[in-house]
């Protein structure tokens, strides 16, 4: 599948330093910052510096050093935050029927309280 990368998504220009972020984490092939409108007490985004529009893309067509990075810095962002002792949510939006609003990678990491079931039935 071919992937269209829009290089005037918000992530794009975070990366390019043209909005400015509240940094969490930054490796030499990922970003990670502190969600604007944080959906739990932590609630912090991971994105690849690469132009990747989602985890299909990311996956089928990244470098094993950016595959390997980016997986390292969602466990060093888990662990810096404290999540992983009580649990935490990782999502990664695709698409339309996922909900995706930026087209760029991104994983979202929420903790810090419990989180309720993630979709109901219907």
């Amino acid at each position: 599948m071919a992937y269209t990368y829009d290089t005037e998504n918000i992530f794009a220009k975070i990366l390019r330093g043209e909005i400015p972020n509240d940094t969490v984490l930054e490796t030499e092939h990922s970003l990670a910052f502190n969600d604007i409108r944080p959906q739990a007490p932590i609630h912090v985004l991971v994105i690849p510096r690469g132009a990747y529009v989602n985890y299909d893309d990311f996956a089928s067509n990244a470098s094993d050093a950016e595959i390997v990075d980016y997986t390292r810095a969602i466990a060093k962002v888990c662990e810096m935050k404290g999540v992983e002792a009580d649990g935490f949510r990782m999502i990664s939006n695709a698409g339309e029927h996922g909900v995706q609003e930026v087209p760029h990678l991104h994983v979202h990491i929420l903790g810090g309280r419990g989180l309720g079931r993630m979709l109901e039935k219907g």
